[in-house]
């Protein structure tokens, strides 16, 4: 299984969604654990990075690809 490329910024879709009823997050902070910001209520939690990886489905929108767009 690849690697999925992420960073802070990155809206991401979780295998499972939050309470809510939305599954998309936008990453807000990163190092050894990652805090995640629901996009809907924008409630936060704070997952350690393997446990995070493993829950990650894809990547819907990156904090890389609107920069260079910006530029």
């Amino acid at each position: 299984m690849e690697k999925k490329e992420y960073q802070l910024g990155d809206v991401v879709q979780m295998k499972k969604p939050h309470p809510c009823g939305t599954n998309e997050m936008e990453i807000i902070r990163m190092g050894m654990d990652i805090r995640i910001k629901c996009v809907g209520c924008k409630h936060s939690v704070l997952v350690p990075r393997t446990k995070f990886e493993s829950k990650l489905k894809k990547i819907l929108r990156s904090n890389a690809a609107t920069e260079e767009e910006s530029t």
